[in-house]
C-alpha cells in the first residue's frame, strides 16, 4: 500500500500535467444551472424534454469498466451517478480524465439525464470540467474511526462521511433561526454588545484577558452580554435578545467549551415567574415546529415538553437526593459531604459556592424532565432580586431537562445601592482567591443609578440546547471546532 505522502506526490504531479495542457485546475467560474437535489426532485421531467443541465460536486467513488467511467458526484445537496464514455467526450478527454482525476476532485459535468437498466438516475456527460483538484486522499473507512477525538479535529472529513454528523448541524441553524423567529414576532429587537470589555461581568466565571495596542490597555473577552443589556433597558429598550459568543477560561468537559454560543434576553416591567411562562411558550413553540412533537427522545429516555413543568425548591432538591437539609447545614459540615462524595472545593469557596457545586455534580443529573429549579441562595446570584418573603433566596429559576442545565434567569436587581453592596461582597471575595467572583463595574452602576425598569432575564446556552435536542452525548458533537488540545 502506498504511504499518504506517496499518494500527495503523485497527485502533485497529475496537477502539474493539468497544468501543463493549459488548464486551471482551480478555475474562478463554474456554470452550474442546478443542484443536484433539485435536478433529482424534477428528474423525469427533465428526462423526457432532454434537457442539458451542469452539475458540480465532489467525485465520491470511480469505476472504471474499459471505456466507460461511472462516478458518484456529490454537491451539498446531495448525490448522483454520473457516465462519461469515451465515443462522446472524445478520446482525448476520456483519457485526461482517466489518468489525471481522482476521488475527492470537484468537477463540473455538462449533460443529460437517463436512467440505466437497473433504474439508476444518472447524468451522462457530454463534457466535464475540472473545479479543484485534492492532493489528499479521502480516508476510506472514515465512518467506522474509532478515535472520536480525530472526528472533531478534522470535522470537514467528519461532515463528508457521517451524513448524521452533517444534519445535527443543520438542525442547529434551524433551531437558532425558530428562536429568533419567535423573539421577532415578540416584538424583540436583536442587539450586538462588546465582546472586548475593559470590566468582565453578567456571570462568575474566569475571563480571558488580551491587550489592546491602539490605547494601550488589558480588556477581556466577554463571559457574558449581560451588563451591556441592562445598559440598554436604562436606556429605553423594552425587549432586546443578543445571540452570540461568550467564552469563559474554564475546564473542558461534555457540558463546558471554552467558547460557547448564548442566547441572552430581556423583558422590561415583568418578573421571573412570568418568566417561566415565556419559557414554556418558546421552548414548545420552537420544538413543536423543528419536531411535530413535544416529546423527544434523548439517551434513550423519552423528555415531554408538554407545559406545565414542573417546579422545584433549590433547598428541595438536596432533602430528595442526598437527604440534607441545605439551610440548617453548617458551611464545614457541607464541605465535608461534598469531599466524601468525591466533589473538589477550593478552599476559599463559600457554602452557596459549595452547595452548587453538590447540585451541579451530584443532584442535577437526575433531572430528567423540564423542571424549574427556584430560589438559588441569593449570595450565588449577585445580579438577582431576592424574594420579598425570604430575602436569603433569589427570584430566579433555572431550567433543567435530560441532566442539561439550559437556561438560567430572574428579576434583574434594579437597585444600586444594592447592586454596589454585592459586587463589593463579590470582590471580597475575589481578593480572597476566588478567581471566578464578579467584579465592580462603576460605569454599570452609574448606569443603574439613572433607573432601569423592573425587569426579567434570561440566559440559556444554545450548544446545550442543540446536544438535547439531537440527542448528543456531548457539547463537541454540536460545535463544529471544539476547542482541543494540541497534538
Amino acid at each position: 500500500m502506498p504511504t499518504l505522502e506517496e499518494i500527495r506526490d503523485k497527485r502533485i504531479k497529475k496537477l502539474e500535467k493539468i497544468k501543463g495542457a493549459g488548464i486551471n485546475p482551480y478555475p474562478l467560474f463554474t456554470n452550474r444551472t442546478d443542484t443536484i437535489y433539485s435536478v433529482l426532485q424534477r428528474f423525469s421531467l427533465l428526462e423526457n424534454l432532454q434537457k442539458e443541465v451542469i452539475l458540480v460536486g465532489r467525485i465520491k467513488s470511480l469505476r472504471l469498466h474499459g471505456r466507460v467511467i461511472f462516478l458518484d458526484l456529490e454537491d451539498g445537496t446531495g448525490k448522483i451517478q454520473g457516465l462519461l464514455r469515451e465515443d462522446k467526450i472524445g478520446k482525448k478527454e476520456y483519457k485526461f480524465f482517466r489518468e489525471n482525476l481522482d476521488i475527492g476532485d470537484f468537477i463540473e459535468i455538462r449533460g443529460y439525464l437517463f436512467k440505466t437498466k437497473t433504474g439508476e438516475k444518472t447524468i451522462e456527460a457530454k463534457n466535464y470540467k475540472i473545479l479543484a483538484k485534492s492532493l489528499r486522499p479521502l480516508p476510506e473507512k472514515w465512518h467506522g474511526l474509532r478515535d472520536i477525538e480525530e472526528r472533531y479535529r478534522k470535522r470537514y472529513l467528519d461532515l463528508l462521511f457521517n451524513p448524521e454528523v452533517k444534519m445535527k448541524f443543520r438542525l442547529r441553524s434551524q433551531i437558532i433561526k425558530e428562536i429568533r423567529n419567535f423573539l421577532d414576532k415578540e416584538d424583540f429587537i436583536e442587539v450586538e454588545t462588546p465582546i472586548l470589555q475593559p470590566i468582565y461581568g453578567g456571570a462568575t466565571a474566569r475571563p480571558f484577558k488580551t491587550h489592546l495596542n491602539a490605547l494601550d490597555m488589558d480588556l477581556y473577552l466577554r463571559i457574558a452580554p449581560e451588563l451591556y443589556l441592562k445598559r440598554l433597558l436604562v436606556g429605553g429598550f423594552e425587549k432586546i435578545y443578543e445571540i452570540g459568543k461568550c467564552f469563559r477560561n474554564e475546564g473542558i468537559d461534555r457540558e463546558h467549551n471554552p467558547d460557547f454560543t448564548i442566547l441572552e434576553f430581556y423583558i422590561a416591567y415583568t418578573d421571573y415567574n412570568e418568566l417561566m411562562k415565556f419559557t414554556e411558550r418558546l421552548f414548545t413553540e420552537v420544538i413543536k415546529k423543528i419536531f411535530g412533537t413535544l416529546i423527544i427522545k434523548y439517551q434513550g429516555k423519552e423528555i415531554n415538553f408538554t407545559p406545565p413543568w414542573q417546579k422545584i425548591e433549590f433547598s428541595d432538591i438536596f432533602r430528595k437526593y442526598i437527604n440534607i437539609k441545605l439551610e440548617e447545614t453548617k458551611e464545614e459540615i457541607l464541605k465535608e459531604k461534598a469531599k466524601k462524595m468525591g466533589i473538589e472545593i477550593p478552599t476559599c469557596a463559600k457554602k452557596s459556592e459549595i452547595a452548587d457545586e453538590i447540585y451541579k455534580k451530584v443532584c442535577r443529573p437526575n433531572i430528567w424532565q423540564p423542571t424549574f429549579v427556584l430560589h438559588y441562595p441569593i449570595e450565588s446570584k449577585p445580579l438577582s432580586k431576592a424574594l420579598d418573603k425570604d430575602p436569603r433566596k433569589s427570584a430566579n429559576f433555572q431550567l433543567v431537562a435530560g441532566g442539561w442545565e439550559l437556561v438560567n434567569a430572574f428579576s434583574e436587581l434594579n437597585d444600586p445601592l444594592e447592586q454596589r453592596k454585592r459586587f463589593e461582597e463579590q470582590e471580597k471575595l475575589f481578593k480572597a482567591g476566588f478567581e471566578e467572583a464578579q467584579r465592580i463595574d462603576k460605569d454599570f452602576l452609574e448606569a443603574l443609578e439613572y433607573g432601569m425598569p423592573p425587569s426579567a432575564g434570561f440566559g440559556m446556552g444554545i450548544d446545550r440546547l442543540v446536544a438535547l435536542l439531537t440527542n448528543s452525548h456531548s457539547l463537541r458533537e454540536v460545535i463544529l471546532f471544539p476547542t482541543m488540545r494540541p497534538r
